[in-house]
């Protein structure tokens, strides 16, 4: 998130550095820019505390502000490291600066602005995760009632809702934004304040320090801090955003089987991007966004590598794994990735009526026969599996489809299924119900169990996921309101600084 930084012109009375106008861009959040608010933290927190002399302490805003000021004009340098900060701040304010130094180290330093930019990134993965899936549960809300294939290993396994099918990724979905929230709270841990190992003499406030950055807390362990949770952060990232490339790619690839298929019941809308034609066939249509997407989400997967075999067998605090552009990436292709999915979702051309063919033309619906006798007539599962089996076999050697198999080859295959057995001999459905039982849209309003496609439980499950969404957008906002609002109190407190000197 970004917005626009509070004036500065009260450090006129410096007469150093020109104010920042109200209209000036928004400040990037990098590296620069934390070292920038860090800096401003410190002078504020450790001239109040007596740390640092009140009458050189304007001085020094006010050259930290003219290094900020320069740092914001047009393709201007913006050091990311302390080491190569602090001589633009010495060129600013003379030595004296780096008083602003005192129980300071880059390890905290640049721990804490790794987390802080880390932390806007799982801001902006989260806001983009749930907008991918609010779109999934759009979908899955219009399609409710229509009925398609599911598949297991591949094959045409049982009849299903589509919005039932769409909403199984969106608790996926879910399950990724409760890791985004639950990675974000330990990320959003300031480190400032724990020096290189083990803390300081200077009696720094951390909490307020970890305040005017806006984390919620402080690292407990000094040691911790920037040897061990800040290399285990983007670690723990990976893990996050290979999990939504996983579910990304379980998704397109689910499509993908449609376009083998000569008359598909799911495709993309033509052209647009979204698909493109054969340079040597021009019947073929191939699905480019579908292909891209999966590509993306697959280069998601070894961008997560990276963090982890980079911190895989070096000593602690080693900065390896730490690299904030290889780790930014690693979000904003994911990112990039959730958009194209979102995009996805709104091309797909859907056609019930082909779906429901297909499902007329298999056997999807055999598992019901046995249900059905077992539940109503106390078949036993397997001898009813064995009947529904052998009655498949029968149908698939004679190209008979399911509406229209002969009841009285049913009856034939059941009594010569549990003859010499206890079981009644004579099919007890009727032809009337034999043919019911293998209506697919029927076995979908029929089912029973919780979590299931009937109408009554999709209304509660698309209840709880909108439920679910609005509970993310307000959690995403809360924090970026958090951020920014201890970002504008530090700006104040700061420019009071700055003026103190008048």
């Amino acid at each position: 998130m970004t917005f626009h930084r509070s004036l500065l012109g009260l450090a006129l009375a410096i007469s150093l550095v020109p104010a920042f106008s109200q209209t000036a861009a928004p400040a990037t959040r990098d590296e620069f820019f934390w070292l920038g608010e860090i800096n401003k933290a410190t002078a504020v927190i450790n001239t109040d505390e007596g740390l640092l002399d009140k009458a050189m302490a304007p001085r020094l805003a006010a050259g930290i502000a003219k290094v900020l000021q320069d740092g914001a004009q047009p393709k201007a340098k913006r050091p990311s490291t302390v080491i190569t900060f602090e001589p633009l701040l010495i060129e600013a304010a003379g030595p004296d600066v780096t008083l602003l130094h005192a129980g300071r180290s880059s390890q905290d330093m640049h721990a804490t602005y790794r987390a802080a930019i880390l932390r806007d990134q799982l801001l902006d993965l989260a806001d983009q995760l749930n907008k991918t899936s609010g779109a999934m549960v759009k979908l899955a809300e219009k399609h409710a009632g229509t009925i398609v294939p599911n598949y297991t290993n591949g094959v045409a396994a049982q009849p299903n809702s589509y919005g039932h099918y769409l909403l199984g990724h969106a608790a996926g979905l879910e399950r990724d934004a409760q890791r985004i929230r639950e990675a974000y709270a330990r990320i959003d841990r300031s480190p400032m304040g724990t020096t290189v190992l083990n803390g300081t003499s200077w009696p720094l406030n951390r909490t307020r320090m970890a305040d005017y950055l806006g984390f919620a807390t402080t690292v407990d362990n000094a040691y911790d801090a920037a040897q061990i949770s800040s290399q285990e952060e983007p670690v723990e990232v990976g893990a996050v955003v290979t999990s939504i490339a996983l579910h990304t790619g379980g998704f397109v690839e689910d499509i993908m089987t449609q376009y083998a298929q000569s008359r598909p019941w799911i495709l993309l809308a033509e052209g647009g991007g979204n698909t493109y034609v054969s340079s040597a066939m021009p019947q073929k249509r191939n699905p480019g966004l579908l292909n891209n997407t999966r590509r993306d989400a697959s280069q998601v997967i070894a961008l997560a590598m990276v963090p982890l075999l980079q911190a895989h067998n070096i000593p602690p605090g080693m900065p390896d794994a730490k690299e904030v552009k290889s780790n930014g990436e690693m979000v904003k292709t994911t990112i990039a990735v959730l958009k194209q999915w979102e995009r996805i979702l709104g091309q797909m051309v859907i056609s019930p009526e082909r779906a429901l063919e297909e499902l007329n033309s298999d056997w999807t619906a055999s598992q019901e026969l046995a249900d059905v006798l077992m539940r109503k007539y106390k078949l036993p599962f397997r001898v009813g599996h064995h009947f529904a089996s052998e009655v498949v076999e029968y149908a698939k050697a004679k190209d008979i489809k399911p509406l229209d198999f002969p009841y009285a080859e049913a009856q034939r295959i059941y009594a010569e299924t549990v003859r010499g057995s206890t079981y009644a001999q004579a099919l007890p459905m009727s032809e009337a119900e034999f043919r019911a039982t293998l209506d697919p849209v029927a076995i979908v309003k029929h089912r029973a169990s919780a979590g299931g496609p009937q109408p009554a439980e999709m209304a509660r499950m698309l209840k709880v996921a909108n439920g679910q969404l609005a509970a993310q957008a307000e959690w995403i906002q809360a924090r970026r309101t958090r951020i920014a609002s201890s970002l504008a109190r530090l700006d104040a407190d700061f420019d009071r600084l700055a003026a103190s000197g008048r």
